[in-house]
């Protein structure tokens, strides 16, 4: 399960190292393979290649054919395969970086099965004190049984 915020730093290739403690589960579960995407959110998505084959089934599988179409062209249309190397780092293609906005920092927001990247600019914006996002969700928070 990945958890949790970490800022990031892009360099000049546009590598982020992957955060220590998730190095080892992806090697462990996928041998490092990852995918990255797009969804509907300014951000890059980073699935291990499992589960992104998984999610591609489950779209493939879809009755609503339509949306299914309109689903493969976007989470599969930008989705490119990569591997972390051999000191965590993954390369952020630059096609997905200009869609997220993403320069020199970024922060990367564990999602359960996935992790995100944002811009840090974007990210503030999102969720930062006083968002409006978490101040939308003061009711949901509250019903959640603790």
């Amino acid at each position: 399960m990945f958890a949790g915020s970490h800022q990031l730093s892009i360099d000049e290739k546009g590598r982020m190292a992957v955060p220590a403690r998730f190095r080892q589960p992806l090697v462990d579960n996928c041998g490092a393979q990852l995918v990255l995407t797009t969804g509907p959110n300014p951000c890059i998505e980073i699935y291990p290649a499992p589960e992104f084959q998984r999610i591609v089934r489950d779209i493939q599988a879809m009755d609503d054919r339509a949306t299914a179409e309109k689903l493969k062209q976007v989470f599969v249309g930008f989705a490119v395969e990569t591997a972390m190397d051999a000191q965590g780092r993954v390369l952020l293609p630059p096609m997905l970086r200009k869609r997220a906005r993403i320069d020199s920092g970024a922060v990367l927001m564990g999602q359960d099965s996935r992790f995100d990247v944002w811009a840090t600019d974007t990210w503030e914006q999102r969720f930062g004190e006083g968002s409006d996002l978490l101040a939308s969700l003061e009711d949901a928070f509250r019903t959640l049984k603790r």
